[in-house]
């Protein structure tokens, strides 16, 4: 039976009756709301929900919302929208410098967020596109159109699902996605209610992909959480 895919958020704020607003508008837009309040359990959270984005309040107990942006760009490169103080112009900066991708002043309008969240996820998905609309990371280019993959000069032929479950990490490079996050992306086959066939499908994938498929350089297994393309066709 066919299912309407969640975009997985993680949102990290010690208000806990924003976080439920914040929930309660977003889920009917079709996002699934994950939450932590003290910074350290929101780094664990990244971590086991690999999420699409984060939104991140910078005033946060355990650690601050800077020393967590700085940490989570050690492993991941997830889209994360800080929540600030108005006035905080300094603690923006910084924030952006570490590596946010945009910043909201609270207080907000949850329709004001819910653009913001819109246009990271739109920003950060088109900078892999090519103006045909195909997805290109490093040599490796997808044709969601004609279906077609080619790594450098040479056509690799796929599967149905191995082309889904290629696109999904595509488009996502450089984050991890959790074996349910590719379940949902490729939720039209047969083998999506069996979480094990995904690694048998990573597998195959990996058999045509990879020079060595021991020690692979595009398609990365994160141990407890689920796989990752590399950003480059390199280690």
């Amino acid at each position: 039976m066919m299912t309407t895919t969640m975009i997985q958020l993680l949102m990290i704020d010690d208000d806990e009756k924003l976080v439920r607003l914040v929930r309660e508008y977003l889920e009917p837009q079709g996002f699934r709301v994950a939450a932590a309040h003290d910074g350290r359990s929101g780094l664990d959270a990244v971590r086991k929900h690999a999420p699409e984005l984060v939104i991140l309040d910078l005033m946060l107990p355990e650690l601050d919302g800077l020393e967590v942006c700085r940490r989570v760009r050690e492993f991941s490169s997830v889209p994360v929208l800080m929540l600030t103080a108005r006035g905080d112009e300094a603690d923006r900066v910084v924030g952006l410098e570490l590596g946010a991708d945009d910043y909201l002043a609270k207080p907000f309008s949850a329709r004001e967020l819910l653009a913001r969240i819109r246009a990271v996820l739109r920003r950060c998905g088109s900078e892999r596109r090519e103006p045909d609309g195909a997805c290109r990371v490093g040599d490796l280019r997808i044709d969601p159109t004609t279906r077609r993959v080619h790594l450098g000069e040479d056509e690799v032929e796929l599967t149905t699902a191995e082309f889904d479950l290629l696109l999904a990490l595509a488009e996502n490079a450089g984050r991890v996605l959790s074996r349910e996050r590719l379940m949902e992306h490729v939720h039209g086959n047969a083998f999506a209610a069996y979480d094990r066939a995904i690694d048998v499908h990573v597998s195959r994938l990996r058999q045509k992909l990879e020079e060595d498929p021991r020690h692979p350089r595009w398609i990365k297994t994160v141990r407890g959480v689920g796989y990752q393309l590399a950003r480059e066709d390199r280690s």
